[in-house]
Formats: structure tokens, C-alpha cells, sequence
């Protein structure tokens, strides 16, 4: 046999087992049992495995769960089997809430969420209205996750995430690995008096060209710092505007991206809390539909700064932009009670503005963040 025929007539089997046995993976693994929940003897464990491309992660946080003497389940989860729902499935089975998934955030004490490949546009052919009765399915799982849960997310990077980002995989697991094995104890420290800086704030106003310009009061509101705890990679504050206060315009130059559906030049307008325009220049059909899923789906939930300079290309999956230093983000629906935010929603939708270039953020009308630099 020659040597070109050992490399290219590898099995998938023997090129798996190539990946898995990078160390990096199982440096990840101990992070997330070690640090991201500290996972205890005898706590059950749910590890949700996006696709097969999650194989590394799953095995090295499987033996990690084991080694801890915890009781881990794994669960297989694919982007391929969601699409034959949407393509095929009725309105009933649309807007089913999968039972067992849901039975799973009532049985794990700690969920791991290992997320792999769904390539941008590849449900552009499912009719919007089968893609937001699923997404709010979705949702409802969701938010049983973190009410009942102690939980992680991990993207875990692959070709198509890696073509999404227009770098080889190598290059994007570099990044990946970079970004995930920070010594997020000693980071927090710095994170924390930024948050402690902004504690106590009034306003915040965004403000980038003549398309953006959006204010909200966070009075009474808390800053949360993100070390590592409930996503890796890491890296971000986050507070909850008050949503009555929110007025303004916000353009989105990057695309926003929810169930595998791309929807881009965002534009959001606020007066007095309440949206009063939205559009988008694809999938706009989508984008409305989002928005009316509940009550609370067109509120502000979230915002954030992200902080993580490993993390430094735009990639199309919100777990790696939103943490990218120099950006804000914010979120549609559900807000976190731990910083003190009350909208409710089975959404909660993350749309990451860049900030780099001619970008501003105020808060008590300082200038905290400029063209993508931190001040305080």
C-alpha cells in the first residue's frame, strides 16, 4: 500500500480517533467539570451532543464526568435531524416541546450543551412560519435549562463553522482552544472591577454612524461578570435595560443568526420601550415572526460587553461573537434575573454590533468603550 493511499484511505473511524486524542480536548473537559460547574460526586449529568463533530469533546467530558464520580447521560442531538422535522413535520410536531429533553432539565443537576454544525442558510427553504413555531419549542427548553440547571454551552469548531469564519479548521481551533483555556479565575479578577466600575450606573447609550443611536436606563440593575461559567469560551458583562426606558435606533452590520437562519442589515427602532419598527434585508419574514413570538420577544433583555481577545473573527455563531472584544451585544426576550431583568420570553436572541471602527458606548454619558477600546 502506499503511503498516499495510508493518508487518504484513512477510516472515519481512524481519523476520529486522530482527533480525540488531541490533549487539548481533554484540557476543555476538565475546565468544564473543574471550573465552568464544579461538578460533584454522585450529580447527574446530561451531556447533549450536537453531531457527530462534537465526538472529541463528548468522550474527553464523558471520562471527565466519570473521573469526578459524577453520573453522566449523553444525549444525540443534530442539526440534520431538526431539518427533517422542519421540512416534514406538521404543525403539531412543530411546536411540540420534545418530552424528554424537557424531562432532562427536571432529572440533570448539570447539563453540558456540546453544540456542532449548522451551516448559515441551510434552512433558507423552510417556510418561516415552521422555523419560529420550532424556535419557540426550542425556547421552552431553553428556559427550563438554566432555571433548573446548572449549565455550560460549548460551540465546538469544525469545517463548517471554520469556512463560516474563512479560515482553515486548524486555524479555528487554535482560536478555539486559545479562547476556552484562559486562566479565567486570574481574568475574572480584571473583569470584575470593570463590572464594579459600572455598578450603580444610570443610562447607557450606543452610538455608531448616523444608523445607530439607542438608549435605555439600567438604574437599579446589576452587572454580571461571565468567567467560564455557563459558556466557553467566555468573556463578557452583561446587564438588563430597564425595557420601558429603551428609545432609539440600532443597525446591525454583522448578520443575526437564530435556528440556523440568517437574517441580515437588522434594523431595530424603539420608542418608550415599545418596537416600532423592524426589518431586515433577508428572511425579513422570519425576523417578524421572531418577533411576535411572545409578549415579551420585541424587549430588550440583555446587554453586554464582550471582552475575550482570543476570540478575534466574526465566525456566525453567537457562543464565539458575542464574547469578541470590542463588541456589545444585545438580547431579544428573556432576561436574566441575576441581574435584576424581569422581561419574560421563550426567546432570548443575542445581535452582536461591532464597535471597531467609528463605535461608542456611554454609560452615565462617559465614554467607557471607543472604536472597540475599553476606558474604564
Amino acid at each position: 500500500m502506499s503511503s498516499a493511499c495510508v493518508t487518504s484511505c484513512a477510516s472515519p473511524e481512524m481519523s476520529a480517533a486522530t482527533e480525540i486524542s488531541d490533549p487539548r480536548w481533554a484540557q476543555v473537559a476538565n475546565v468544564l467539570v473543574e471550573h465552568s460547574t464544579a461538578l460533584q460526586a454522585g450529580e447527574r449529568v446530561m451531556i447533549a451532543m450536537g453531531g457527530v463533530e462534537t465526538a472529541p469533546l463528548t468522550h474527553a467530558l464523558y471520562a471527565a464526568c466519570i473521573k469526578a464520580g459524577a453520573l453522566p447521560q449523553a444525549q444525540f442531538l443534530s442539526a440534520e435531524l431538526r431539518r427533517s422535522l422542519l421540512r416534514h413535520g406538521d404543525q403539531r410536531q412543530l411546536a411540540w416541546t420534545p418530552e424528554i429533553e424537557s424531562y432532562g432539565m427536571e432529572w440533570a443537576d448539570v447539563y453540558f450543551g456540546l453544540r456542532g454544525a449548522n451551516a448559515l442558510g441551510d434552512l433558507s427553504d423552510i417556510p418561516a412560519a415552521a422555523l419560529s413555531a420550532n424556535q419557540a419549542a426550542q425556547g421552552a427548553i431553553s428556559a427550563q435549562r438554566w432555571r433548573k440547571t446548572r449549565w455550560c454551552l460549548v460551540r465546538v469548531p469544525d469545517e463548517t463553522l471554520a469556512r463560516g469564519a474563512g479560515v482553515d479548521l486548524a486555524t479555528l481551533q487554535d482560536m478555539f482552544f486559545a479562547a476556552c483555556l484562559l486562566d479565567y479565575d486570574a481574568k475574572a479578577v480584571g473583569w470584575r472591577t470593570l463590572a464594579d466600575q459600572l455598578r450603580g450606573a444610570q443610562t447607557a447609550r450606543i452610538r455608531a454612524g448616523d444608523e445607530t443611536d439607542l438608549s435605555f436606563s439600567v438604574a437599579g440593575r446589576g452587572w454580571v461578570v461571565c468567567d467560564g461559567r455557563i459558556n466557553l469560551p467566555d468573556g463578557e458583562i452583561y446587564t438588563a435595560p430597564v425595557t420601558s426606558t429603551v428609545e432609539g435606533v440600532i443597525h446591525f452590520d454583522l448578520p443575526g443568526v437564530l435556528g440556523g437562519v440568517t437574517m441580515r442589515d437588522i434594523r431595530l427602532e424603539w420608542r418608550e420601550g415599545e418596537l416600532i419598527a423592524a426589518s431586515a434585508s433577508s428572511n425579513d419574514d422570519y425576523l417578524q415572526r421572531i418577533l411576535r413570538t411572545d409578549a415579551g420577544a420585541s424587549r430588550l433583555g440583555e446587554f453586554a460587553f464582550g471582552l475575550n481577545r482570543h476570540i478575534n473573527r466574526f465566525c456566525g455563531d453567537i457562543l464565539y461573537d458575542e464574547k469578541i472584544g470590542g463588541t456589545v451585544h444585545i438580547a431579544l426576550g428573556r432576561a436574566y434575573p441575576d441581574c435584576g431583568g424581569v422581561n419574560q420570553s421563550s426567546i432570548h436572541w443575542d445581535l452582536v454590533k461591532d464597535l471597531h471602527v467609528g463605535g461608542a458606548v456611554y454609560v452615565d454619558d462617559q465614554l467607557v468603550l471607543n472604536n472597540g477600546e475599553l476606558l474604564i
